[in-house]
C-alpha cells in the first residue's frame, strides 16, 4: 500500500518538477534523470520510459521547446529542452496550486494529530 500511494503522489507532481528543472537551464533527458534523483535524495528515480512522455506532453502543451545540439567529437547529438514564456507562467501556476494543496493536506494532518491527543 505504501508503494502504491508513493507512486500516485509522484505521478501528481512529476510534470511540475521536470518543468522546474528545465526552467533553470536548458537540459537534456539524462541530465534531468540525474537531477531528479540527486535533488530528491533518491526518491525520484525514473526510467526513460517515464520521463520522455512527460517531456512530450510539456512540449505539446507549448511549455518547453526541444532542439538538437550538434555532437562534438565522439559525442552524439542530444535533444535539448528549453522552457518557453508560457512554460514559466505555467510553472508559477503549478507551484501556486501545489503550495495551496500541500498546505491544505498539512492542515488536515495537523488536525488529525490533535484528534489523537484528545
Amino acid at each position: 500500500m505504501e508503494e502504491r500511494l508513493l507512486q500516485q503522489l509522484k505521478r501528481g507532481v512529476l510534470e511540475m518538477l521536470v518543468l522546474g528543472l528545465v526552467s533553470e537551464a536548458p537540459t537534456y533527458g539524462y541530465e534531468l534523470l540525474s537531477k531528479l534523483k540527486e535533488r530528491s535524495g533518491g526518491l525520484f528515480v525514473l526510467k526513460e520510459g517515464t520521463l520522455y512522455p512527460i517531456l512530450y506532453r510539456l512540449e505539446d502543451d507549448g511549455l518547453i521547446e526541444a532542439s538538437w545540439s550538434a555532437g562534438e567529437g565522439r559525442t552524439a547529438p542530444k535533444k535539448i529542452y528549453t522552457v518557453t514564456a508560457d512554460g514559466r507562467e505555467g510553472l508559477k501556476t503549478q507551484q501556486r496550486i501545489w503550495r495551496g494543496f500541500s498546505a491544505a493536506v498539512e492542515r488536515f494532518l495537523e488536525g488529525e494529530n490533535e484528534d489523537e491527543h484528545e
